[in-house]
């Protein structure tokens, strides 16, 4: 019976399978830097690792597995790989779109598809607890939406996420401005409440000097207010002293000579 050539038991083969193998990455046009070790993949199969001198890949290093066969003494090139070392810098995990999108992310002409699971909605012959998610003692309308063209309605989980963002945003009855001002915008005239289940807690408002066409909570509020009253003598708004223009001083400055 022919003896086998074990290529990881034969320092002399591993030797010259160094050299094959950075003959292998030079044919390739890259220029491997020290020899970096070996390593045996097998009774037929050696990697060797060699650094890499690549521009952007600090920390990663040439991988080129060499095999042999019974009966050879001269491995062939199985493979060669630009592999990561444990200080290499890597791109961060694959994270799906959906869970990478968030809020402005959509442009003009993008489509944004509902995942078929979006908790956020349910099929319209659902009954959608359609009750206020803030206020969870008002008596949610009786309101049947089927047959209106929509498939899909919000479910309760969806109102709520909705209600939460609205009274925690920018809107809410908690924001600089609402604690800065004297009045709600739940008994604004510019205020326009919201139908169904998020009636009693928010509306849009309507006053183009204010937050014309944003959701706001029924307990935010602004200057704008629709009662806000004129300062008094109907000087306009906002009001200051006047100005007396005798009591100024005219100086004349020439200008500077460049």
């Amino acid at each position: 019976m022919e003896a086998q050539t074990d290529l990881t038991a034969e320092p002399s083969l591993l030797v010259q399978a160094e050299q094959i193998a950075r003959d292998a990455l030079v044919a390739e046009g890259e220029d491997p830097g020290a020899h970096l070790g070996s390593q045996a993949e097998g009774d037929w199969a050696v990697a060797h690792y060699f650094a890499a001198q690549v521009p952007g890949y600090v920390g990663w290093h040439w991988c080129v597995v060499l095999a042999g066969a019974p009966g050879s003494d001269v491995p062939t090139v199985s493979e060669v790989a630009l592999l990561p070392g444990d200080d290499a810098l890597l791109a961060p995990a694959w994270v799906p779109w959906s869970d990478r999108i968030a809020k402005g992310d959509l442009g003009p002409g993008d489509l944004l598809a509902t995942p078929p699971d979006d908790p956020r909605l349910v099929p319209g012959h659902v009954d959608t607890l359609d009750v206020d998610p803030i206020d969870r003692d008002q008596v949610g309308q009786v309101f049947g939406e089927i047959g209106l063209g929509r498939d899909r309605l919000l479910s309760y989980e969806g109102r709520a996420e909705a209600a939460q963002r609205w009274n925690d945003g920018e809107y809410g009855p908690d924001s600089a401005m609402a604690r800065g001002a004297r009045h709600t915008c739940g008994s604004c005239g510019y205020y326009l409440p919201l139908a169904g289940a998020l009636h009693g807690s928010f509306g849009v408002c309507a006053n183009e000097f204010a937050a014309d066409g944003h959701v706001v909570a029924a307990g935010h509020g602004c200057g704008a207010h629709a009662d806000t009253p004129m300062p008094p003598g109907g000087a306009g708004s906002p009001a200051f002293d006047a100005y007396d223009d005798g009591a100024v001083e005219i100086v004349k400055i020439d200008a500077p000579v460049s």
